[in-house]
């Protein structure tokens, strides 16, 4: 064995949990399927936010050391493509949020000529808002530099990737629904539009955590992302073109001059849901350990350096 540890998937969540295993000294390499830009994560919309993942308590914790890591990543956001940018949550309040919310920085509910209209309830906060094409280069950058390495290579069973190393990292999102087999893994189809930034320099979020249709503006440098979708058990990775027209109709009845923006890009992601994060050791069939580190649903970015720092933790490393 030429390393001692597999991280299985080169999303953000097997890119960091590599990072922080690389870093504690390990060596390290990454199998993924699919380059970083064609993983899930790279259709991110990239704002930190708790969103559609359980178990609540672990939730808070994983989310507020990410929190204080993009916030450190965005002193350089040319670099890591984190910046700390000023926004809206539409539709809730304080009471609605999770343990997480009390080590946000000046969040407090929102004036009411800072709602859309038709709500009279929301919150203001500036929290990190992550350019994910820029991040994943980052991070693979900084994996490389610890002395990590990626191979592009499907991978059959984990059993094959304990042949190669003592630890398996098992980061494959909704990949594990056949690699584990874990049936309760599911897609959530996410759709979204980019479109030229007619002016919008903060982040709008209005979720129903009940509807398969969700409204979220967030100002890439790429341009304005444009969501979105949240459909159970929706395979199809197609842009739907009326569900396009839809979303631009949503956003447009909050800030008019979307509707007349140039579309640059249409996209779909599959996030990896499932009831609760399975963030949890076993030994493969045959010897040998695993630590499994998928099911984040709509919040990869969110708990990312927390969960890797747990999963390093039940591989065996000593992390802070």
């Amino acid at each position: 064995m030429t390393c001692d540890a597999i991280v299985v998937g080169g999303g953000v969540i097997g890119l960091t949990s590599a990072i922080v295993l690389a870093e504690g000294g390990r060596r390290v390499t990454v199998w993924s399927r699919d380059p970083a830009g064609r993983t899930t994560s790279a259709v991110a919309g990239g704002l930190w936010w708790p969103y559609r993942i359980e178990p609540e308590e672990q939730v808070a914790a994983w989310s507020v050391r990410t929190l204080h890591t993009l916030t450190a990543l965005a002193e350089r956001p040319a670099e890591t493509g984190v910046r700390l940018v000023e926004g809206t949550q539409a539709g809730i309040g304080t009471r609605d949020l999770g343990a997480w919310a009390a080590a946000v920085p000046g969040l407090r509910p929102a004036r009411p000529d800072e709602l859309p209209d038709g709500l009279t309830l929301g919150l203001r906060a500036r929290v990190p808002l992550v350019d994910m094409d820029t991040y994943l280069g980052y991070l693979r950058r900084r994996l490389e530099a610890a002395g990590g390495t990626v191979e592009e290579r499907a991978v059959t069973s984990l059993g094959e990737a304990r042949r190669a190393a003592p630890l398996v990292v098992n980061c494959t999102g909704l990949g594990a629904r056949e690699l584990v087999p874990d049936a309760e893994v599911h897609p959530v189809q996410g759709q979204l539009v980019v479109v030229e930034n007619p002016g919008v320099e903060e982040w709008l979020g209005a979720v129903d955590p009940h509807s398969p249709d969700t409204l979220y503006m967030l100002p890439q440098p790429y341009g304005l992302v444009l969501g979105g979708t949240a459909r159970e058990n929706a395979w199809s990775l197609e842009p739907d073109p009326a569900t396009a027209k839809a979303i631009v109709a949503r956003c447009a009845r909050v800030h008019p001059r979307v509707a007349h923006a140039r579309v640059l890009a249409h996209r779909v992601g599959l996030r990896p849901a499932r009831s609760r994060v399975r963030l949890e050791p076993e030994e493969l069939p045959g010897g040998g350990a695993c630590v499994h580190n998928y099911g984040h649903g709509g919040a990869g970015v969110t708990v990312a350096w927390g969960c890797a720092r747990d999963a390093a933790r039940l591989g065996g490393l000593a992390v802070e």
